[in-house]
């Protein structure tokens, strides 16, 4: 005699079930995934200094979100078994401490502890033009993507001593990482987040000139203590961000 089978039940990872649950919460707080370049570029005049003109932001989106484009867009990205977001920095494992350039220019000198060949200092100079070179090969990247993302925070609990800190980056899990780093504003905060104190530009997927001056390899991780800006190029390591806000706020 024939019985009628009952089919099974696919096997569901109970953690990507919390990120959608989690997802379907969140939507009603989010107007947009992808906000409009101008309200970005309107309250930020060192965009439009530096030429950055991307083609889509994603601004300060909240972490379901940040796994669904990480799972989407970046290759060999999963969810653990914890609910952690795995994936990988590519080649670089760490920090790069002798491809880290500070700009040495009047204004900030007296306050760098400058490497030498015994002093054993990862703040090897640079000069200004160079690093607007650097700059400028980040930002023509990132303005060639289908996307970027934002997450704009504050550095240090005192509210005397908070710096508004602007990560631009190409990759979500970097900006997940810094959703993490920093402390995250409210609505109304981000509202009212106006022009930012630092500014990071995470183009770690695209080489630096190793031919260029002061460089010594494809990775440079360059900042310009003056203008408050940081420049990332050829590591996807995400604890660079981390380094720069922490020289910043010194």
């Amino acid at each position: 005699m024939a019985t009628k089978s009952t089919p099974k039940t696919p096997h569901q990872d109970t953690a990507l079930l919390g990120m959608k649950s989690a997802a379907a919460k969140q939507k009603e707080q989010i107007s947009s995934t992808g906000v409009s370049v101008s309200s970005i570029m309107d309250a930020c005049k060192a965009f439009k200094e530096s030429g950055f003109k991307p083609k889509m932001v994603y601004r300060n989106l909240p972490p379901s979100h940040l796994y669904e484009k990480a799972l989407r867009y970046e290759p060999g990205t999963h969810i653990v078994n914890s609910g952690a977001l795995a994936t990988s920095s590519g080649a670089k494992t760490g920090r790069c401490p002798r491809d880290k350039r500070v700009v040495r220019e009047p204004s900030t000198e007296r306050d760098i502890w400058w490497a030498s060949t015994s002093s054993g200092s990862p703040n090897y100079e640079m000069d200004e033009r160079s690093f607007l070179l650097n700059r400028e090969t980040a930002v023509s990247y990132l303005n060639s993507l289908h996307h970027v993302f934002v997450f704009d925070g504050y550095a240090n609990w005192d509210p005397e001593a908070r710096i508004k800190v602007r990560v631009v980056t190409e990759r979500a899990y970097h900006a997940l990482f810094m959703h993490n780093m920093l402390i995250r504003p409210t609505g109304e905060e981000l509202e009212e987040y106006g022009e930012p104190d630092f500014i990071i530009y995470n183009a770690g997927a695209f080489p630096a000139n190793r031919f260029s001056n002061y460089m010594t390899s494809t990775t440079s991780v360059d900042i310009n203590l003056k203008s408050r800006e940081m420049v990332i190029l050829g590591t996807q390591y995400a604890g660079e961000m981390k380094k720069g806000v922490f020289r910043s706020v010194k």
